[in-house]
């Protein structure tokens, strides 16, 4: 006989309590644990060993499959070789080696802009400039559905946030026209929002910040290196990036590697290393990673051809999809995100098991991660899919759907 374990008075778990159930009740079901998956092995930028089985990576950000680029590599291998395996130390104080400098000279000219600074993640990035620039008495006005390190950048400068409907210019302007005159006044917008892969109207957004005196920051962590000519994101796509202040993103998506970054043209940018507690408290990334984003980053300026393909995979698979009978998160395809609807967490659930037992690996969203409380299967195409790869993977989401009574 063993005694019942009770939760104690005050426990400072009990606001997780909705959340644990739901997982319980999930796993009692029989389903596989999806935020508990294994890759044993991985085999390129599109296929690893998951449960044992060969699997299509259909849900990994790696947008423009630079993780197995031989020179990304090489060059990782050269730095670690040459520098050792971390920095030990703040960019303030020992952790700029030359391989930062470089890793920001490379995204000084990806973007054209006078001032770069990297971060050791994109969510530090975000966290880190928009806490430093908006604080207290200024306001912040975002897209509802803006990313989590976005809010809590602003939750961590203490600006009073403002958040209006989502990739509406009206609801925008609404907000703006109430802000007392001569308040500090950032607007925030994505180029790509990473649940359903739709496109901000930038363009008309950043019109009317302009307008209202405010400064703009985008953030494009899942436009970058895809989207626009040069594969500078949305805001290069719609003719706005030289009245974008800052730009934010990420090296985990489509440069393959990690950290994060901010891009500026604005004269007093480079104090933002000494004011900047998430940049000046945090070690800075090893000299690996720094050397395999700037070359990532600029075999990017010329990856013109990869672009082309990853846009033709992202088209057929959307159409695919739709033509099969799912509920797709936009009408057309607009980004190397597809976001799949599922009735609800239980059919999504199964939904991506069975694809996982076919050999396809994708992502389970669920609220209160989604927009609107819904449940996703988010597919995240890469440039290194073949053609043949996404009709098999059109070949899967037909007969899992069909097993699981989503598409008849």
């Amino acid at each position: 006989m063993t005694d019942t374990v009770t939760a104690p008075a005050g426990d400072l778990f009990s606001k997780f309590d909705d959340i644990i159930q739901t997982r319980e009740t999930l796993l009692a079901s029989g389903v596989e644990d999806p935020y508990n998956l294994v890759m044993e092995k991985v085999l390129s930028p599109t296929r690893a060993i998951c449960n044992g089985r060969d699997t299509i990576l259909l849900g990994t950000y790696n947008y423009m499959g630079m993780t197995f680029d031989p020179d990304v590599l090489e060059a990782g291998k050269q730095a670690l070789a040459d520098y050792g395996s971390g920095t030990t130390g703040s960019r303030v104080l020992n952790g700029t080696f030359q391989g930062h400098k470089e890793c920001e000279d490379a995204l000084r000219e990806f973007y054209g802009m006078d001032h770069a600074m990297v971060f050791s993640t994109g969510y530090q990035a975000n966290l880190g400039i928009i806490s430093t620039i908006a604080g207290k008495g200024d306001y912040v006005i975002l897209d509802i559905d803006s990313h989590a390190s976005i809010y809590d950048g602003c939750a961590m400068g203490n600006a009073e946030i403002v958040p209006f409907r989502h990739n509406n210019v009206e609801a925008l302007e609404k907000r703006l026209r109430r802000i007392p005159e001569g308040a500090g006044k950032l607007v925030i917008l994505e180029g790509v929002y990473s649940m359903m892969g739709d496109v901000a109207p930038l363009k008309e957004m950043v019109a009317v910040s302009k307008k209202y005196g405010a400064m703009v920051l985008v953030d494009e962590a899942h436009s970058m290196g895809f989207i626009g000519e040069n594969g500078r994101g949305v805001a290069e796509e719609q003719g706005v990036m030289d009245d974008c202040d800052f730009i934010i993103g990420t090296f985990s998506k489509s440069v393959g590697t990690v950290g994060g970054f901010c891009v500026s043209n604005h004269p007093k940018f480079d104090i933002m290393r000494l004011v900047c507690r998430p940049y000046v408290f945090t070690a800075s990334l090893p000299p690996s990673v720094v050397a395999t984003s700037a070359t990532s980053i600029r075999k990017l300026m010329h990856g013109s051809n990869k672009r082309a393909h990853l846009w033709e995979n992202s088209k057929t698979l959307h159409k695919g999809l739709r033509d099969l009978g799912f509920d797709i998160g936009t009408p057309e395809a607009q980004s190397a995100i597809i976001a799949v609807i599922m009735p609800d967490l239980q059919q999504g659930a199964m939904m991506w098991e069975a694809l996982l037992k076919e050999g396809l690996y994708v992502n389970l969203a669920r609220p209160p991660a989604t927009p609107a409380g819904m449940t996703l299967l988010r597919c995240s195409l890469c440039a290194e899919h073949s053609a043949e790869e996404v009709q098999t993977i059109l070949q899967m989401f037909e007969r899992a759907g069909k097993a699981v009574g989503i598409i008849s």
